[in-house]
């Protein structure tokens, strides 16, 4: 490592350019116009190319100047080499056509299954090797997101570490769901100790990490302030697998969803209802998008953190 250190401190960039407009030219006049030099400087920096490479690079016959076989291996790979370094020097260019790589989003499925298609579609038309990788489950948020295993996180907005970044999506509200024929289903108002003889389900909306049974919701702190507690029947992250068994039994569940998607589980003879007055929730929770401070400034992070609030845009009147 210490050599090539020491190798390429011997290396001027501007060198590169000009080896590789003399290459092109094979004229050292032309090189020097090119390159808005006199032609003596540009036979000074033939010299420190030769000097470079330990090699004549060129002879001279005429007027023209005839690569040495060297010269002729530099030249098929001096393209490459120097367009890899412009891509690296401009931070500002990215074609989100020819980029190859992976994404990778933690976002809830009830989210997921309206933004992930319509995100697919864009990078099939505007980034087709830009592969999208999604979960529900995060082990650590911040340490994944830190370290790459994720790129963003769709979730409820919460206090986080000065290393995340996060930008406003939209806003859901709070509800507690049960099935039409619920023996609850026709009162306005719901009372809390009524509602704490049903058994819940508790499905893990928009909370990183594994369903565990002593996991502790807001509502579950709340009702501790009152001396009292719930019993769930049923614990998991699977969103259809919580809206059948919802539909075919009398439990209740806590969730929170926009107007339009709560319409669409009415194919579930799903019904919802506000939240007992006596936990005074707040009326809505905000959903940011969430992304550590070592990618805010990618441009590929750039770019598809756009499309998503675009797509969020686009479909905020009927979805979010």
């Amino acid at each position: 490592m210490q050599l090539e250190a020491k190798l390429l401190s011997r290396a001027d960039l501007n060198l590169l350019v000009a080896l590789q407009v003399l290459l092109e030219e094979r004229n050292v006049t032309r090189a020097a116009e090119r390159l808005f030099v006199t032609q003596p400087a540009m036979s000074k920096t033939l010299n420190r190319l030769r000097e470079l490479f330990d090699d004549q690079l060129f002879t001279r016959s005429g007027r023209m100047l005839i690569p040495t076989p060297r010269a002729e291996e530099l030249s098929s790979s001096l393209p490459a080499i120097l367009d890899n370094i412009q891509s690296l020097i401009d931070q500002n260019r990215f074609d989100p056509y020819a980029y190859e790589g992976n994404i990778k989003v933690l976002v809830a499925e009830f989210i997921a299954h309206r933004l992930i298609p319509r995100l697919s579609q864009v990078l099939a038309r505007e980034s087709p090797n830009l592969t999208l990788l999604t979960t529900s489950e995060s082990e650590d948020l911040v340490r994944e997101l830190s370290d790459g295993s994720l790129d963003f996180s769709v979730t409820v907005a919460r206090p986080e570490s000065r290393e995340i970044k996060s930008t406003p999506l939209f806003v859901i509200r709070p509800m507690i769901w049960m099935r039409a024929d619920h023996p609850l289903a026709q009162k306005d108002k719901l009372d809390l100790q009524e509602l704490l003889e049903y058994p819940f389900i508790q499905y893990f909306l928009l909370i990183s990490g594994k369903v565990s049974e002593t996991a502790e919701t807001r509502f579950d702190k709340a009702i501790a302030n009152k001396g009292l507690t719930r019993k769930r029947l049923l614990i998991t992250n699977q969103f259809m697998t919580a809206m059948e068994a919802l539909s075919i039994t009398d439990t209740v569940m806590l969730a929170a969803l926009d107007e339009d998607f709560s319409n669409k589980m009415k194919v579930y003879n799903i019904v919802q209802k506000p939240y007992p007055e006596e936990l005074k929730f707040s009326d809505s929770l905000a959903v940011v998008l969430n992304e550590h401070v070592r990618t805010s400034q990618s441009q590929m992070h750039k770019w598809v953190r756009g499309k998503i609030r675009n797509i969020v845009a686009e479909l905020s009147a009927a979805m979010f």
